[in-house]
């Protein structure tokens, strides 16, 4: 065979079956590593190392942000980390969708509706919130002397009922005061209403469902991520009303804050205050 006809007898065989064509040269030897790429280590690697290095990026900053939230109810260790990416599953996709969990038989309707109030259109648009366990509002959050009006208001509301109510360390966050039942009809974390964060002046408590709606039409706050039902609860013993109230920017703000507080209340402990 001549030369020429040759070199084209060995260009067909790589085109019509380039991957098992055995042939000592560059060409022959490239076809045979990418024949089966997990028989060689090295080059397997080569080709996940973007991937990789993608992915431990990504992992490395999303830790680092869980840490920059703060002391919470969960450790700020790789440990409690890998709890809340488990949680994520669960978490709500939109935490201002009202409520559709049924109300407690002795409590049909909402404060407001029973109370016949109302509450006020927060003003502006709302704040950017993130996290799960730590949640923490990020924008407009309140001062410290807003904070220390509003947990002083807090504890007035448990001084002046000490026979039902109480303060303690809340038992979601660990970090922070709590207002608590001494006999809830809404078993709430072992009684608790609500809770106040000192890093960014917002507020975790429990609402009847019908509450949740006007929180959430008024915009005064939204829907923890883990509050689902009662069978999230069994595993996080976030309640299935547990919503984040904004942190107050004045002493106007406080007080409609204070009166989602008694809302509060009365839901977990059945009675105004």
């Amino acid at each position: 065979m001549t030369p020429g006809f040759e070199m084209f007898a060995f260009e067909d065989k790589i085109l019509s079956n380039p991957w098992t064509y055995d042939n000592p040269s560059k060409v022959g030897w490239f076809f045979n590593q990418l024949r089966s790429p997990f028989q060689n280590p090295i080059l397997l690697l080569f080709l996940l190392l973007p991937a990789l290095l993608t992915l431990s990026h990504y992992i490395y900053k999303d830790y680092q942000f869980f840490l920059s939230l703060g002391a919470g109810g969960t450790p700020s260790t790789v440990r409690g980390w890998l709890w809340i990416t488990f949680l994520r599953l669960f978490a709500h996709r939109d935490p201002y969708s009202p409520s559709t969990l049924r109300s407690h038989p002795a409590q049909p309707k909402g404060y407001f509706q029973t109370t016949q109030g109302t509450l006020p259109s927060r003003p502006g648009p709302r704040p950017t919130v993130a996290g799960i366990a730590p949640q923490r509002q990020l924008t407009q959050q309140g001062t410290q002397e807003i904070f220390s009006l509003l947990s002083a208001a807090i504890l007035g509301v448990a001084t002046a009922n000490a026979e039902t109510l109480t303060v303690d360390t809340s038992c979601f966050e660990k970090h922070s005061t709590g207002l608590f039942s001494r006999d809830p009809i809404q078993h709430s974390c072992d009684g608790e209403i609500c809770h106040v964060h000192p890093s960014d002046g917002s507020l975790h408590l429990t609402l009847h469902p019908d509450d949740i709606r006007v929180l959430l039409l008024t915009g005064w706050g939204q829907r923890h991520p883990l509050a689902r039902g009662e069978w999230l609860k069994r595993l996080t013993r976030i309640p299935p009303g547990f919503v984040m109230v904004y942190a107050p920017r004045d002493k106007g703000e406080m007080e409609v804050v204070m009166t989602i507080v008694r809302a509060a209340v009365w839901w977990v402990d059945g009675r105004s205050v």
